[in-house]
């Protein structure tokens, strides 16, 4: 049960606080957030976490000590006590009651990342950083980050981190960034009490120039963060490091044979590619879609506009290399913004960007089918 004065997490929104007041009766808890705003929220919504982190408000590790909070038993009770001050408490290595794990769709592809924070933005040239890892996916991951300094590998982080979760793993002075230039993260995924497909254990290698660290534009908004960060996908930079093998793989003899190798006789020297259809532009602008919105709410139009967004893409899906112009306007950015979302979680297989500004102003996306 949960008590004035725990930290708690919200379940089914990004957030939490500590809680400030109970209502018993209704099962209502009133948590104070990190604005000092008090937000209702019945008990079963929310759930107790230890130490919180600040950006993110999830629970975290020490990175100092590389170690989740040691339990203090009560010997009267046999119960552990939290420092904090409840005495039902959640840690990374002590879990009275496991959470439920929220999956999505999209988490069943196993998607990872590091991100780097400047502690001071604004100093670049003297800023230490911190380096979180971002787990994108359904899977609990074991994880094992190492660098190398005069070719000796070091373990710097290494743990287990819960699905759609961020840690954590070390704060970076200015004058380690070099060590940092070449790391490797190791991964093992898996699900708990439950049927899953496999992953492939990742083991990838990683250079990141430090120069990047000095350069404002290196640090971006993203899905996982309020504030800027450097993000590198992990598993996209192993996919990479595998067709870079593959190339390298290839035997001094092999290459000998296909270059004297003697041609077919009758095959073209030159083979044209297939040409590809005509840009197509899509005008999602209500009056384009229907003859009349007399009687239509606002989610109603939207919702027609997003319906003829899924039918395009459904009709061109097998298109490869097809490129679809969808023509949403400037307006308040309602549909863009939706359009966008809808790019980055069901259609994130494919490539998008700023239509031409030229032709379109800054009223259009291009999608182009992979």
């Amino acid at each position: 049960m949960i008590k004035k004065g725990d930290s708690v997490r919200f379940l089914n929104a990004v957030g939490g606080g500590v809680v400030v007041r109970v209502d018993e009766a209704k099962k209502m808890l009133y948590v104070e957030d990190a604005d000092g705003f008090e937000i209702p929220v019945f008990e079963r919504e929310c759930v107790m976490v230890g130490v919180v982190n600040e950006k993110t408000n999830f629970p975290v590790k020490d990175f100092k000590t590389n170690s989740t909070i040691t339990p203090v038993v009560n010997q009267s009770t046999s119960q552990p006590i939290n420092p904090l001050g409840s005495t039902a408490w959640r840690s990374q290595e002590l879990t009275t009651t496991p959470e439920p794990v929220l999956e999505t769709p999209e988490g069943e592809t196993l998607k990872a990342l590091l991100a780097f924070f400047p502690i001071d933005i604004k100093q670049l040239q003297t800023s230490s950083y911190e380096c979180y890892l971002v787990n994108d996916s359904n899977y609990f991951l074991y994880y094992n980050v190492i660098n190398s300094e005069n070719d000796h590998w070091k373990s710097i982080a290494n743990g287990l981190i819960e699905p759609n979760m961020q840690e954590l793993l070390a704060e970076i002075s200015k004058e380690q960034l070099s060590v940092w230039e070449r790391i490797r993260v190791q991964l093992i995924a898996f699900k708990k009490e439950k049927n899953y497909s496999p992953q492939a254990v990742i083991d990838a290698s990683l250079k990141i120039n430090a120069v990047k660290f000095y350069k404002l534009h290196s640090f971006t908004e993203n899905d996982y963060f309020d504030e800027p960060a450097m993000m590198i996908d992990i598993c996209s930079e192993k996919e990479k490091e595998a067709e870079i093998q593959k190339m390298t793989d290839i035997s001094p003899e092999e290459i000998k044979q296909a270059m004297f190798s003697k041609e077919e006789s009758g095959r073209p020297r030159i083979i044209k590619r297939a040409q590809i259809a005509e840009t197509i532009e899509i005008d999602l602008h209500i009056n384009e879609l229907l003859d009349t919105t007399a009687g239509l709410s606002n989610a109603a139009m939207l919702q027609c506009q997003l319906d003829k967004f899924h039918e395009v893409f459904n009709e061109n899906k097998n298109r490869k290399g097809q490129k679809i112009v969808f023509i949403h306007g400037k307006g308040e950015g309602v549909l863009r913004k939706e359009i966008e979302k809808l790019l980055k979680t069901q259609y994130k297989s494919y490539y998008f960007q700023d239509a031409s500004f030229r032709e379109y102003g800054f009223g259009a996306t291009m999608v182009t089918i992979k």
